[in-house]
Order: C-alpha cells, then structure tokens, then sequence
C-alpha cells in the first residue's frame, strides 16, 4: 500500500487542523461549562448552545459527513482517506459530534445507507445525515454476556402487520440524549433455528413509541457523558410496524458485520488521535516540570517511556491504515484479520500511554484538569466495545492456524 496521502485528503487534513485550531479547541472547556450549568438546573441531558453553533460553522465549511463512503451524502471518501481525518477529530471529545461524525450515528447511517429501503431512509436517514436528530443502538443487553452476540436473548414477535419488541439493553449510546428519534434495535426473530447466526434481526424503533423506557445512564468510571450518555433502555411489549424491519428476517448479522467493520477503523483512528494529544502533553509537560533538580524529559526513565510511547502509537496507525486499505481493496470480509488486529492494539496502545502521561503529571493527571481521566476512561472502555480484546484475539488466532490446517 501507498502511505502517502492523496492532495485531496491533504487539503482536507489541513482545512481539518485548522477548523479545530479556531472553533473546536477554543470551544472545548465552554462545552463542559454548559454541560455543568445544565446539570446545576437539574437536566443534564439538555443540548449545549456551544456544540450547535459549530456544527453549522462546520456545515459551513464543507466539513460535514466526512466519514461516509461511495455516496453522494457524504464526502466520497474511502475508508484510507477518511482514516487520518477521524484521527483529528479524536484528538477532542466535541468534535466529531461537531462535524455529524459521531457514533452511533456514523454507524447507524450507514445501516440505512446500505440496508434500508426509500421509506427508512426518507424518514431516519435524510435527517440524520442533515443533523437535525440523533440515533442509537440496542444491542448490548445486561443479562447476557454479550460478548457473545448469539447470547442477545431481546424478543422481536411477528403480530399482523406489527412486531412486539420486549428485552431490556444497556450501553445504548444515544439514547439519553432529547434529539435521539431512533434506536436500531436487535432482537431474535427466530431463536430455534439451527443456525444461530440466523435467529437475530434488526429494526428500527422510534423513542416515543410506547414502551420503550430509558430506565438509567449508565457511568462509565463516573462520567455520565451528557447530552450524550449511554444508558440502560427497557422495551414492554412495544409495537412497531412490519416495514420497520432492516433488509429481512434472520439478517442481524450481516448487518452487524456490515457496520462494525468501518465502525472499528472510526473507533481506533479517533482514539489514537487522543492518544496522540496525550503524548503531546506528556512531553510538554516533562520540559516544564523539575523533580529532584533536573527536567523530567532530561531523566532517563521518562525518555525511554515517550520514546516507546512514539514507537507503539505509529505501529498502531499504520496498522490502522494498513486494516483501512485492505477493506478498500478487497471488502470488509477480507479485511478481517486487520480489523480485529487494530481493534487489539490501538486501544491497548492508547491505555499503556494515556496511564503513562497520568503518571507523568501526577496529582493533576488524576484530576480533569487535563482531560487524561476522560481519554483513558474512553480507551479503557474500547478494549470492550464493539467486541472484547479476548474476541479478537481468539478470530485472530483461528485466522492464523486456518493457514496450517491441511485441505
């Protein structure tokens, strides 16, 4: 593969680093300021003024949608090209909200891109991809583990022209949030057929339909990650029509598979742009800081740890990069290895050098001062997210000795 970046994405890189030089940055500690004074009112979990304003300076400036590929909704870009992008945008909790390229939207409107018919995409899609609502994913449910996805027990009923949804998920990322319309839920269709991999099916559920209840936010390590939030969603006997059903019957996989795959090289190029933002502050720290009368960055265990810190945060990219252009050159289901690969490594890269520049910072890296709390919490909880490191390792594994196996 060609590591270099083709003129468009240079241009496009460079249009990127300023536009969060100039509003996202800048913006950062007034997001959470907002954040804050909601939750004094009592209502966390109202839109902030802040993060509206630079979307439709970021609309404005052509940086909208930038993640979706082969179609006219987006910028066109291929999984490689959009890769370096997501890494800017990760270097801050606000911004790819800021450019409609945040999940789970990014994932659920490449759903309805690939899987939906007119219909779902005239009513979920076009005002998704506008940002003029938000979405969530239901799949995650807290009686089962999870990480196995035929364990997802949710019920999905044929009634007559309906479908009856009960079950109970968490980590519905989305769901929180007043703009969130739509859930893509996933639930067994078909739990006695043979062929597990076949039971479960997807279908859209509108928030206001009857039933569906927003039970808690779920923290992770304290943070609640308002407007936004994650929480646990109760489904009693909920209705929804046939027509909400996602390509068919049985095909829940398939759709999952279709998602997660750009999803993870969104996941993993946007956390080693934290990663990268950390690493910064690490070492600008170590140039200002003295301890027992000399620099941090002139002690030898601190260079050798940044000097490892650079090593493995590159490894990861390029194998990033390398994952993103296999999936453009030969499709997701080839590409397999080299997603559950960086799926692996870039988070576990992330967390090695995130808890290296807390432990550098001392006292204030405990703190949210810096926002290292944040971005470990974050990178901590991407070794679970779209699938465990023991997943991964096991897929990767059985890849592997499928090459020894005789014929």
């Amino acid at each position: 593969m060609d590591f270099a970046h083709s003129p468009r994405v240079k241009e496009l890189q460079a249009r990127l680093v300023t536009f969060m030089d100039e509003h996202v940055y800048p913006n950062e500690a007034r997001f959470c300021a907002e954040v804050e004074a909601n939750k004094a009112q009592g209502n966390g979990w109202v839109p902030t003024l802040v993060m509206e304003e630079i979307k439709a300076k970021a609309r404005a400036a052509g940086l909208w949608n930038l993640w979706l590929p082969e179609s006219e909704h987006g910028a066109g870009l291929t999984n490689l090209e959009y890769a370096p992008l997501a890494e800017i945008t990760g270097r801050s909790h606000i911004a790819p909200e800021a450019l409609n390229c945040a999940a789970p939207d990014t994932g659920n409107m490449e759903v309805l891109v690939r899987y939906g018919n007119d219909d779902q995409k005239e009513r979920w899609l076009k005002p998704l991809l506008a940002g003029e609502i938000r979405s969530g994913f239901a799949m995650t449910e807290p009686a089962v583990a999870s990480s196995d996805a035929t364990n997802i027990s949710a019920s999905i009923v044929r009634d007559g022209d309906h479908y009856v949804i009960n079950g109970r998920k968490w980590w519905t990322s989305g769901a929180s949030d007043p703009r969130c319309k739509v859930l893509i839920f996933m639930g067994k269709t078909d739990p006695s057929n043979t062929n597990v991999h076949r039971q479960q099916s997807m279908i859209l559920v509108p928030m206001d339909t009857p039933g569906v209840r927003v039970v808690r936010p779920v923290p992770v390590f304290g943070y609640l990650d308002e407007p936004h939030g994650h929480p646990e969603v109760d489904f009693d006997n909920v209705r929804v029509p046939v027509a909400n059903l996602l390509l068919g019957e049985g095909r829940g996989f398939e759709i999952a598979q279709g998602r997660l795959g750009p999803g993870r090289i969104h996941h993993c190029m946007r956390i080693i742009g934290a990663t990268e933002r950390a690493l910064e502050a690490m070492c600008r720290r170590s140039l200002q800081r003295t301890a027992f009368h000399k620099k941090l960055a002139e002690q030898g265990v601190w260079r050798e740890r940044i000097a490892d810190a650079r090593m493995k945060l590159d490894q990861a990219r390029f194998l990033t990069l390398h994952a993103a252009w296999k999936m453009d050159v030969a499709g997701n289901k080839a590409a397999q290895k080299e997603i559950a690969m960086i799926k692996v490594v870039a988070p576990n890269v992330a967390c090695q050098i995130i808890d290296q520049a807390i432990q550098l910072f001392g006292g204030a890296g405990v703190t949210d001062d810096h926002g290292l709390g944040w971005a470990y919490a974050m990178a901590r909880t991407l070794r679970i997210a779209d699938g465990p490191d023991e997943v991964h390792r096991n897929h990767i594994a059985k890849l592997e000795l499928s090459r020894y196996l005789t014929p």
